[in-house]
């Protein structure tokens, strides 16, 4: 059976994430994100959102895991700014239902939503400019970086939560993810 760890980075809704994958029948725990990667046996790491990049602990150590990453919010943010892109503050602020279009219909995380979906997200902080190797899977008329993939290093992020009921493809996300482990 597929295990996917969850690590968490003190985000509302990191108890969702690991729910969402429970759900889905994968073998997942929720660690703390002070965990070295070296002490996780799992197929697949999802970095969870959180209030910010000082209460991050060892999360970035993970992109050097050899295992698939999915960032979620912050998780994404922190990928994006330890592989040199850039992270600033988001025009548009707090929670809010958005409008996201899928940009990359080939990407193996998002490219089978359809081609504009509602997502439940936070823009406080945002994906500014995408590290090397990166490709814009989704945006929105909000954030010009709501998704990004490396799929050469099978590295991943979502700038909304796939994991709260007001994403509407919010499971399929975390499908595409579990068969992206899979595939290793």
């Amino acid at each position: 059976m597929t295990k996917i760890v969850v690590v968490d980075n003190h985000g509302q809704f990191t108890h969702l994430e690991r729910r969402a994958l429970r759900d889905l029948g994968v073998d997942t725990a929720l660690i703390d994100n002070d965990t070295a990667p070296e002490d996780v046996d799992a197929d697949g790491v999802v970095l969870s959102g959180g209030p910010d990049m000082d209460r991050i602990g060892r999360s970035v150590e993970y992109l050097e895991a050899e295992m698939p990453v999915l960032g979620i919010c912050l998780g994404m943010q922190l990928i994006a700014e330890e592989l040199g892109g850039r992270v600033g503050g988001g025009e548009y602020g707090g929670y809010a239902d958005v409008s996201v279009d899928i940009v990359d219909d080939d990407d193996p995380l998002t490219g089978s939503l359809h081609p504009e979906t509602r997502v439940w997200a936070s823009h406080a902080d945002e994906v500014k400019e995408l590290p090397d190797g990166f490709e814009l899977t989704a945006k929105s008329d909000v954030c010009d970086v709501e998704a990004m993939s490396d799929t050469d290093r099978d590295l991943y992020g979502v700038q909304w939560h796939p994991e709260v009921a007001h994403t509407e493809e919010g499971d399929e996300i975390f499908e595409n993810f579990l068969a992206i482990c899979e595939s290793q």
